[in-house]
């Protein structure tokens, strides 16, 4: 193999027209293969030369995007999440780059190998560079080919320079990251000083914190962008976490919980994966649902009822909210609760905990890729409380159990 190329467009056939247009006489023949579409290009050699053979190996993800989702089980997907880790984990003497290229293979949405099987194919570097220019990629370049600038494993960018190798090596004072408009489209947008005012308060924790910052993360959704969970939803929502939390952790039984959420009229609200849960609430499943005590805090704070959040360091205790504010208990109707709201906390201070907990997450995810313990925060705490938040504001318009926290 001579070199893999990375790249945010999506299209084989493009691939392909850019093989017929350099070299109109070859022969090309396509197969599919385990998720892969794979192109055999047969190039006729001349009076005085041999011909010769190339195979182009192409996949793309199943989902384009502009980052790399935490549970998207696409194979391609899972590679980039290991690129990342490999790339963060490489010295380079300018940190700069590395960053844009971190934040460049959050947007990579295919991979294509180019391999020489027989001969020596005519002008194969200009294709290669031009191949790389079309599709505005960077290039995993193997050591002693036609375009290799170092003697191990290395990266290049589209105009063939060197973005780094294994001794941080760097040739490049730029590196463009473009994001395709359908994937993303705020990249256009204006960008309010409240967006930068959240971004610039968030990263000023996690500096205090020593919490490593991704520089290059977009802004969040501007206020007006967005349209936050009335507070009848929110208490509605507190409502139906708490009985399944009481669930999960045996306080009642799941024939109880199912029996008051039917008795106070809220099983129309209650989701597929709650109604699974208690249909069958296996140990592991408990696990999982006891969680939610995060989801709880964070709709009890959004409604007020919780004054402070508190830092993600360490698990919250809902022992500490008054019973007489907790919405279920023993000949408590929950609808007294959900009729007692009426105001919940401003859009601008759910959006600013929403900058904060996006960037806590990408930094928890960060280092799970890289195989490193993070200890300033509890990653679990801060993946509820995104997850609340995102629901919260509606985000992607996704109900709860589609909430998703990319990052």
């Amino acid at each position: 193999m001579i070199c893999t190329l990375y790249s945010h467009h999506i299209g084989f056939d493009k691939i392909i027209e850019s093989v017929e247009n350099s070299y109109p006489q070859s022969i090309i023949t396509s197969s599919n293969q385990n998720g892969s579409q794979i192109a055999t290009i047969e190039i006729k050699g001349g009076f005085l030369s041999s011909g010769s053979k190339l195979t182009i190996v192409y996949r793309e993800r199943e989902q384009p995007s502009y980052q790399i989702p935490d549970t998207d089980e696409c194979p391609l997907t899972g590679n980039l999440r290991g690129l990342y880790g490999y790339v963060d984990s490489l010295y380079s003497k300018n940190e700069k780059i590395k960053a844009l290229f971190l934040h460049k293979i959050q947007t990579l949405n295919s991979e294509f190998s180019i391999s020489q099987d027989k001969g020596q194919t005519k002008d194969l570097k200009d294709f290669i560079k031009k191949l790389a220019k079309d599709q505005e990629a960077i290039l995993f370049v193997q050591p002693k080919t036609i375009i290799s600038k170092s003697d191990g494993q290395h990266f290049l960018d589209e105009n063939l320079d060197l973005l780094l190798d294994n001794d941080g090596n760097c040739e490049v004072e730029n590196l463009d990251v473009k994001i395709k408009s359908a994937y993303y489209d705020k990249e256009s947008e204006v960008i309010t000083e409240e967006q930068k005012q959240w971004k610039t308060a968030s990263e000023k924790i996690l500096q205090e914190k020593e919490i490593k910052i991704n520089k290059y993360l977009p802004y969040i959704e501007a206020e007006e962008e967005v349209v936050l969970r009335t507070p009848k939803e929110i208490a509605q929502r507190v409502c139906i976490l708490a009985i399944t939390n009481l669930v999960s952790f045996n306080t009642i039984s799941n024939e109880e919980a199912t029996e008051y959420l039917q008795t106070y009229n809220l099983w129309d609200f209650v989701t597929p994966n709650e109604k699974d849960f208690l249909a069958n609430p296996t140990e592991q499943k408990k696990s999982h649902e006891s969680w939610k005590c995060e989801c709880i805090w964070v709709l009890m704070f959004a409604l007020n009822k919780v004054q402070e959040l508190g830092f993600p360091d360490e698990l919250c205790s809902l022992n500490d909210i008054p019973e007489e504010e907790y919405p279920v208990g023993p000949d408590k109707d929950p609808n007294d609760f959900i009729n007692s709201v009426f105001n919940a906390r401003s859009k601008s201070e759910i959006l600013a905990l929403n900058d904060l907990y996006y960037r806590l997450d990408w930094a928890c995810v960060d280092a799970r890729l890289n195989g490193q313990e993070m200890t300033t925060v509890h990653p679990g705490v801060v993946y509820e409380r995104h997850y609340a938040l995102n629901w919260l504001i509606s985000y992607s318009e996704a109900e709860w159990d589609d909430v998703t926290c990319d990052t």
